[in-house]
Formats: C-alpha cells, sequence, structure tokens
C-alpha cells in the first residue's frame, strides 16, 4: 500500500489525500456502530466513548476479513452534529488511532441509524495474501 499527499494541495491534519492499493486484496466495512456485544448502544451524548467504541468495533471486523488498521487505505467517518468542534472531537479520537494516516471523509450529518448514535465508521482496506507478504 502506498499513501502519500498530492503535490499542490493544502495540507491535512494527519490523514493522507491518496492511498494506493498495490497488490492486494480489497476489504470493505459496513459502517461501525458504537453498540456493545450485546447491542446496546455505548457512550450516550459522548462523542469520544462512542468513537472509541466504533474503532474497537471496527478493528474487530478488520481483524475477521484478516486485516488491521494499519491496512485502511480509506475512512468515512460520519458525526451527528452540525457543530465543527463535536466533529473535531470525534477526529481527535481518530488520529490516535491506527486509521489515522488513512486518507479520509469527515461528515456531519444529522442522523445516523440507532437512536442516540452519534458517529458511524466505514472503511477500505488492503489485505496482502499470504503468497504476497
Amino acid at each position: 500500500m502506498e499513501r502519500f499527499n498530492a503535490p499542490g494541495l493544502a495540507p491535512t491534519p494527519g490523514y493522507s489525500h491518496v492511498a494506493v492499493a498495490t497488490g492486494g486484496r480489497l476489504v470493505f466495512t459496513a459502517g461501525a456502530v458504537p453498540l456493545d456485544e450485546e447491542g446496546r448502544p455505548v457512550g450516550p451524548g459522548d462523542y469520544a466513548a462512542q468513537t472509541r467504541q466504533v474503532l474497537a468495533n471496527l478493528a474487530r471486523a478488520l481483524e475477521a476479513a484478516g486485516a488491521t488498521g494499519d491496512d485502511v487505505l480509506k475512512t468515512t467517518v460520519y458525526v451527528v452534529s452540525e457543530d465543527r468542534s463535536d466533529l473535531a472531537e470525534v477526529w481527535r479520537v481518530v488520529q490516535e488511532s491506527d486509521l489515522a494516516a488513512a486518507a479520509s471523509t469527515l461528515l456531519g450529518v444529522s442522523l445516523l441509524g440507532y437512536e442516540g448514535q452519534l458517529v458511524e465508521i466505514e472503511a477500505v482496506a488492503e489485505r496482502l495474501d499470504a503468497t504476497e507478504g
């Protein structure tokens, strides 16, 4: 996998402008949500707590596909808010994770699927086959 920033574009706050798969298999995840193993919401009203749970759930999904956060090419981060400070709080938690370098889109949205859900993250990763190293 190759990640880089494009010449002539403004510097990014931690993500890459471009990620290129170089020969592995692509892994696409559904949006990871802030539910525990029993399907109960985690962190009501707490953007950081929900983001941490979403990242943990996303890591489990990637692991099931033989990938890790370091293999992620692209993320889309959805945040229920019109307030940029809420988006910044979620982004801070994402930047502390192993997804930080991935190309990323951060969106403020009006509603997500579960009652009280504030954050959802989906990812595209590249998994190398064992024969490819």
